[in-house]
Formats: C-alpha cells, sequence, structure tokens
C-alpha cells in the first residue's frame, strides 16, 4: 500500500489477543487484579497490574522471557493489551519485576483463590471428578537463598535437589502440583512445594483444600499411585470422600496376583475399546478387567486391567533391553580377550557386566558366569635383539571368559504379567468399565497441561533468580493455563451443542475433531490491523477480512465479528 505524502502507515497484530481478552474479561482478571494488589504509587507512569495483565497475555500467547516482553508488546494493539500507546515503551524486566514483587506481597494463592470460585460458576465447571497430579520446575542456578526464609515477612519456597521428573538431578528444583476438572481439564488448584517435597505427602492437605472448594466431600479424587499410602486413603474415606490410584508396584497384593496368575487363568471380561493412537487404521486398544482375586488388604475395591497395546508395548520393552545388554556383553567380552584389556580380577569383570545389565534395565532377564583362565607370557629380561644368550622371564596373565543367557523362567514369568495394571477404589458404584473411563479420560490430558507448562524452555522461571518472584510469575503462570483450557472447553462445548464433530483446523484444511487452544490461536496469529496517520492523528483504521472458519470459531466462543474487532 503506497502511503500519501504526510502520512504515515503503523501496524500492529491483532492475532488471538481478543479470544484471550475475551476469557479474561469473564474471569474479571483485570479488576481483580487491581483490587488484590496494593495501591499503584499516583507517580507510577505503568501500574503494576498493568505489567502483570501483559506478562499474562504473553505467556497465554508466546511464552517468552520476562527480558523479551519490551520487545514484544509493541507489536501488538496496545489497548488489547490494557495500556496506552505511550505506556508500552516503559515495560521492561526491571518495571516487570518490581510488579512481581508487589504480587508476591499480596499474596498470589490469594488472588487464584478468588479467580477460580466465581470462575467455576461463570463457566459451570463441574466439580464431581478432579484429577491431581505434579511435575518438577527444573531451575538453573544455585539459588542460595532460596531456603525457605522470609521475604519482607513472607516465607519463600526451598529451591533444592529432589526426585526430578525431568531426569535432571544435577539441578535444583520446585515442585508443581496441579488439579484439574475432568470437565474440560480446567485448572481449579495448584500448589508449589519445596523441592524435595515428597509426592505422597501433598495429597491430604490437597484434599482437603478441593473439599473446601467444593462446599463437601462428595467429589471423585484422582491421582496416580503416590495417592496410595494407608494414611491418606483413610483420611479420604473417613471424611465421605471417594478416590481413584493406581495400586503401587510395591504393594504385596501386585506380587501375590503376579504369582497367581502363574497357576490360574483369569476370566477377564472385556470393559473397553480405543481407536489407536497414531493409526487411523490400526489395531483398537481392548481393555480387559478383572476384580482382583487377592483382596485389597485395606478393603478397598481393587480391579486389574490389561491393555492389548501395553502387552505390545511391554513385551517390545523387554526385547529392547535384552538386545541393546546383548550388544553391550559382546563388546565387553571382546575387550576381555584383547592385548590392551585392563580387567585385572573377576570382581571387576562381574562389576562391568552388572553396570550393563543395570544399564539396558536387563537384569532380570539375563545371566552371566566369568570363567578366569591363564595364558603363559614370556619377556625378555634384558633389551635388545633376541639371541642366542637371550634369557626370558615366563609370566602367566589372566584371561577372563564372560559367558551369558536369557533367564527362561522369569522371561516366561513375567510375560504372563505384560500389559497389567491395577486401579484401586472406595466408591462402591462404579463398575470395572465406569472405573476405568474415569481413570484414563481425564489423566492424559493433566499430563498436556504439565506439557504446556514446560514446552518452551522460557516458560519455567530459569531467567528469575529471586524465588518471591518465581512464586509470583507462576501463578501467573496458572492463570494462562486457564484461560488455555476455558478456550478449548468452550470450542469443544459449542461444537457438540451445534452438532459440528469437526473443523478444518489441520494443515491442508484437515479436520479436527478435538481443537486445541494452540490451534485455535495460530489461526488467528496473521491478522493484523494497520491505522493510517497524520500528525499524531489516526485518519483511518483498516481491519483484516475475517474467513469462514474463523466467524465460525468467534461464533462458537460467542463473539460476534464486531466485538472481535472493537475488543
Amino acid at each position: 500500500m503506497t502511503e500519501p505524502a504526510g502520512f504515515t502507515l503503523v501496524s500492529h497484530t491483532l492475532g488471538g489477543l481478543p479470544l484471550v481478552n475475551h476469557v479474561l474479561r469473564r474471569l474479571r482478571f483485570d479488576e481483580l487484579l487491581q483490587r488484590h494488589l496494593p495501591p499503584p504509587d499516583p507517580r507510577a507512569q505503568l501500574p503494576p497490574s498493568a505489567a502483570l495483565g501483559v506478562l499474562t497475555r504473553n505467556l497465554v500467547l508466546a511464552r517468552v522471557p520476562l527480558y523479551g516482553l519490551g520487545e514484544w508488546a509493541p507489536a501488538w494493539v496496545p489497548a488489547l493489551l490494557g495500556l496506552r500507546p505511550e505506556q508500552v515503551a516503559l515495560l521492561n524486566d526491571d518495571r516487570v519485576g518490581r510488579a512481581l514483587d508487589r504480587l508476591f506481597d499480596a499474596d498470589p494463592r490469594a488472588l487464584l483463590t478468588a479467580l477460580v470460585v466465581p470462575m467455576v460458576k461463570e463457566f459451570q465447571v463441574s466439580l464431581e471428578q478432579l484429577h491431581n497430579d505434579s511435575t518438577s520446575l527444573t531451575l538453573h542456578g544455585e539459588y542460595a537463598d532460596a531456603t525457605g526464609r522470609l521475604v519482607r515477612g513472607r516465607p519463600t519456597l526451598v529451591v533444592t535437589f529432589g526426585h526430578n521428573k525431568d531426569h535432571r538431578p544435577d539441578l535444583k528444583q520446585l515442585l508443581w502440583i496441579l488439579t484439574v476438572s475432568a470437565d474440560g481439564a480446567v485448572p481449579v488448584h495448584v500448589k508449589v512445594a519445596d523441592g524435595d517435597t515428597e509426592d505422597s505427602t501433598t495429597h491430604r492437605e490437597t484434599w482437603e483444600v478441593l473439599r473446601a472448594l467444593v462446599g463437601s466431600a462428595n467429589f471423585l479424587y484422582v491421582a496416580d499411585s503416590k495417592l496410595c499410602t494407608r494414611e491418606t486413603l483413610k483420611h479420604i474415606h473417613e471424611h465421605g470422600g471417594r478416590f481413584i490410584t493406581v495400586l503401587p508396584r510395591t504393594r504385596k497384593e501386585d506380587a501375590l496376583f503376579k504369582a497367581w496368575l502363574q497357576t490360574h487363568t483369569p476370566a477377564w471380561e472385556e470393559v473397553a475399546r480405543k481407536p489407536h493412537p497414531r493409526w487411523k487404521d490400526g489395531p483398537p486398544d481392548v481393555f480387559r478387567a478383572i476384580p482382583s482375586p487377592i483382596p485389597d488388604a485395606d478393603g478397598f475395591r481393587l480391579f486389574w486391567y490389561e491393555s492389548s497395546h501395553k502387552l505390545e508395548r511391554d513385551a517390545q520393552a523387554r526385547r529392547d533391553a535384552i538386545q541393546k545388554a546383548w550388544k553391550a556383553l559382546e563388546e565387553l567380552a571382546v575387550r576381555l580377550q584383547g592385548p590392551r584389556s585392563r580387567f585385572r580380577t573377576q570382581a571387576a569383570v562381574a562389576e562391568a557386566v552388572e553396570g550393563i545389565l543395570a544399564s539396558a534395565g536387563a537384569a532380570r532377564w539375563v545371566t552371566y558366569q566369568v570363567v578366569t583362565g591363564e595364558d603363559a607370557v614370556f619377556r625378555q629380561e634384558t633389551r635388545g635383539r633376541p639371541g642366542q644368550n637371550t634369557r626370558w622371564r615366563r609370566r602367566l596373565k589372566r584371561r577372563f571368559q564372560l559367558t551369558w543367557d536369557r533367564r527362561e523362567a522369569e522371561l516366561a514369568y513375567d510375560a504372563r504379567t505384560d500389559g497389567l495394571f491395577p486401579l484401586l477404589t472406595n466408591d462402591p458404584d462404579l463398575t470395572a468399565a465406569a472405573l476405568l473411563t474415569a481413570y484414563r479420560t481425564t489423566q492424559p490430558l493433566l499430563e498436556t497441561r504439565h506439557h504446556l507448562l514446560k514446552n518452551v524452555e522460557a516458560a519455567t522461571p530459569m531467567f528469575l533468580k529471586s524465588v518471591s518472584r518465581i512464586e509470583a510469575v507462576l501463578a501467573l503462570h496458572f492463570v494462562a493455563l486457564l484461560v488455555h483450557a476455558l478456550l478449548e472447553r468452550e470450542v469443544r462445548r459449542a461444537m457438540v451443542r451445534r452438532g459440528i464433530k469437526e473443523l478444518p483446523l489441520y494443515p491442508e484444511d484437515r479436520d479436527c475433531k478435538a481443537p486445541s487452544t494452540d490451534r485455535i490461536l495460530e489461526l488467528f496469529a496473521p491478522l493484523q490491523r494497520h491505522l493510517l496517520c497524520t500528525d499524531g492523528r489516526v485518519v483511518q483504521r483498516f481491519d483484516p477480512e475475517l474467513t469462514e472458519l474463523q466467524r465460525k470459531l468467534l461464533a462458537l466462543l460467542g463473539i460476534s465479528a464486531k466485538g472481535f474487532m472493537n475488543a
């Protein structure tokens, strides 16, 4: 477009920001943030609530590092960020950091409580079934001051080493404990705990918080095997709560059932068939179940399930482990026979073999034997070319012969238990099929929420050195996850109401049955607004043309095209 003389053309991104604002407005987030924070200094050019509002929107849309916020914001329509045009240039990491300090001082957990309670009513989120899981927030740095000390009168978190679920035991961490609804995997509660916190110790406190949120104990609490401690399950049960969890492998009921399987043929009942997760025409995942013939020690209901896909995965994992061990053992055997072998004792060889088997995860299925032999080695006593009078010294050198084989009995035993997993509940009314559905329907979506938090390196607070600021920014991460979940849920629910089975959201207009928020925002990402200006005045505004698909998505969200443009 050619600019007339004396005129300038200013372009700003609309993208999916009006959609984000639509949800934030229904949450009354900006209003709540202003009320929750202490009154700003009247001289402040950029109120802390405004800076935090921009940061929250960034966490939903882009998740750029804190130091990049000042470069990210100018590309967007200022009003959509809650800013006046002259305030955009004021965004920098120092101002945002001070705003995070204000949020920490005002108690971010109180803010989230004040946000979630009305959200449940506004969006009519069912709290009948709640799912809980935790993940590690891995941090880079020493965080020597993050010892739980008081900061401005408030306790802080302990950044330390713990069981790292990112497989980084060399780095310190915090523990992120999230609870979502079965109704759309909507986040309803989060707790950030010290890095060395054991998962098993968190469930009782979480359940009590959820009981207060729901207003009664009449909800189904679903979590992984760390929930399965006798003290926690007893507490929930005696206070009228219901639970579903996975029986840990360490419980004796697990070993007893697997032993029972060696001499019995279970009367499996098919309870579910799920489509292949990758291949449209692939074989379905068939689930079969039986009530456990070995009763739970505490009297709760225990069911065993067999998954056809898990059966295949377990068998293949065992084959892969054995193959990996086999290859490494062959290489070790060759080294042992070489002239430069440094193994001097049978114990050293055995230690190397044990290390190989442990690394491959094949110690249970591979047996080995190390045999020691001796070879005579002759070496001349003096230097120089050997002759008729050269004296030779005879020395015995140890050689180690390594042999190995499969443990056929153990292999046959474990093959009988492939594909199995146990679920434990105190709900007297759940059938085996309903129990499986309740556990599997939402738990994978909870993992997706964790992935969203961590799928971009900058999403973790690794660039913040203050633990108080980390706590504050993680509260805003929860808000961002909430917006993601609600956008996704609103579109999918509207599709069901209108009988829409799929939308062409994938590349090449391929159909999508379950639109994600990322896919929806990606569809709106190219939208821009152009302003024709002269002498600092807007002469004309040029809004983008919406596609039919974009209009359909807006309709599903209850947003008019005019409302989108004027958001």
